[in-house]
């Protein structure tokens, strides 16, 4: 199955998607190599669908992705990852929390470095989960923006008159 691409502006910089015809396979953050593929005449469905919902999150607007995500790995990185998209918008957990929910307790380290191999970040939000002291640790795209999506979820949560569960320094 072929896959495109778009490169999307936002706020913490550009956001490289893939997709398939069927799904997002891919979000990330500049800096990155774009894949080699043909040029095609335009985005996908997905595409679009991904850069609406992605521009819409960025403009306070969307605090869910309603999009197929098609993320490739093992049936352990899998299950993280689906658990990740239970994480709601303005609150965070930690490694041990997430290990905890996975079935896991005792090996955050292995869902550490699941989390960290997410291929569809942002849309499933592994800049939710933070180290067990509140630091904001393990961030591929960085410290600055980790913060930056936490503060911005913050907000939407605020002005939506919710309350934000989240750690010291988040």
């Amino acid at each position: 199955m072929s896959t495109q691409h778009i490169i999307i502006d936002s706020p913490i910089g550009e956001l490289l998607v893939t997709a398939t015809d069927d799904a997002v396979t891919g979000l990330e953050m500049a800096p990155f190599e774009p894949p080699d593929e043909p040029a095609r005449a335009g985005p996908n469905t997905v595409l679009r669908a991904a850069k609406t919902q992605l521009n819409a999150y960025f403009r306070g607007k969307q605090t869910t992705f309603d999009l197929p995500l098609a993320p490739a790995g093992t049936p352990f990185q899998q299950g993280v990852w689906q658990e990740l998209t239970r994480i709601p918008l303005g609150e965070t957990i930690t490694y041990a929390q997430l290990a905890e929910r996975v079935g896991r307790p005792g090996s955050f380290r292995a869902v550490g470095a699941a989390n960290g191999r997410n291929p569809i970040s942002l849309i499933i939000p592994c800049h939710r989960v933070i180290g067990s002291g509140g630091s904001l640790t393990g961030y591929g795209g960085g410290i600055d923006r980790k913060r930056w999506l936490l503060d911005h979820e913050a907000a939407m949560t605020a002005a939506s008159g919710g309350t934000r569960k989240a750690a010291a320094g988040a």
